[in-house]
């Protein structure tokens, strides 16, 4: 998940596994009709950028205290439904129940169709105090051309796409989904914030990237979030058991770390909120 707008943080292995988890079909995912934009929970927002833009959160306020939020994308694309079916997990249950026994606030980023291929943990995620869920499209097709390999959505299906991940989050029982959005592989232009000011999102990118997908060493991972966390920072990790087999046991040494240097976890609605958001 790397941003291709000016100022982003780039990491290479992360730009190699995302070109490697997507699978690139020529068809374009399905669009049905725009609807109204969905009701998703009210929470703090960003007013809408220059020109009317839909707004772009990076981190919190750098003086607000030694807060961090810990995020996590639960991709997979649209095409991705015969490899889950032939056993590949695109989910991390462990890592979901490591987040829990650690007591760790988190935003998850979730694509429609992870939630599709795993309606009850979805269903669990969107239930527990203790996580919130945000879109991450349905198909977790790019919003831009040249994003690491992956398809891309046309312009005129960008908001539909972002809608129809909100109606599967409904549809398995997921409650209040937060109006925050996380475009596939971080990539976005002019275009894309133009097409989704009608969804009412804020696009909610990162400061500090886990580099953590397709990583096979956890101890390598925790030292590249722990020397980039500054307080108000938001950390871009993965929910993904067979792209971030790592991730779990990364984890299990991040958060007592950040614990001891005096960081506090919120959610990346808390760090919104005290960057000046409206409800």
């Amino acid at each position: 998940m790397i941003t291709r707008t000016r100022g982003a943080v780039a990491v290479g292995v992360l730009a190699a596994a995302l070109t490697a988890c997507a699978t690139v079909h020529p068809q374009q995912p399905p669009r049905p009709a725009p609807s109204a934009s969905p009701a998703v929970r009210a929470a703090p927002t960003l007013a809408p950028g220059p020109a009317g833009l839909t707004p772009v959160f990076h981190h919190g306020p750098r003086d607000g205290g030694r807060t961090v939020a810990l995020t996590f994308d639960a991709d997979m694309t649209a095409g991705q439904g015969a490899r889950a079916a032939a056993g590949e997990h695109f989910d991390h249950p462990q890592l979901l129940a490591a987040l829990r026994e650690l007591k760790v606030p988190s935003t998850v980023f979730m694509t429609g169709r992870w939630a599709e291929e795993y309606p009850d943990q979805a269903r669990s995620l969107g239930r527990d105090p203790l996580f919130e869920v945000a879109n991450h499209s349905y198909s977790h097709y790019a919003f831009t051309g040249g994003c690491y390999g992956l398809p891309t959505v046309p312009a005129d299906g960008m908001r539909a796409d972002v809608e129809r991940a909100y109606a599967v989050f409904r549809k398995v029982g997921v409650r209040d989904p937060m109006p925050y959005f996380r475009f596939p592989g971080g990539c976005y232009d002019r275009q894309a914030l133009k097409a989704l000011v009608p969804a009412g999102v804020t696009a909610v990118q990162w400061d500090v990237v886990g580099g953590d997908a397709f990583a096979t060493d956890a101890d390598a991972v925790a030292r590249q979030v722990l020397d980039g966390v500054r307080p108000g920072s938001v950390v871009v990790l993965h929910c993904t058991r067979s792209a971030a087999p790592t991730t779990e046991r990364a984890v299990r040494t991040i958060v007592p770390e950040l614990r001891r240097q005096g960081y506090r976890f919120v959610k990346v609605s808390e760090l919104i909120g005290a960057a000046g958001g409206r409800d």
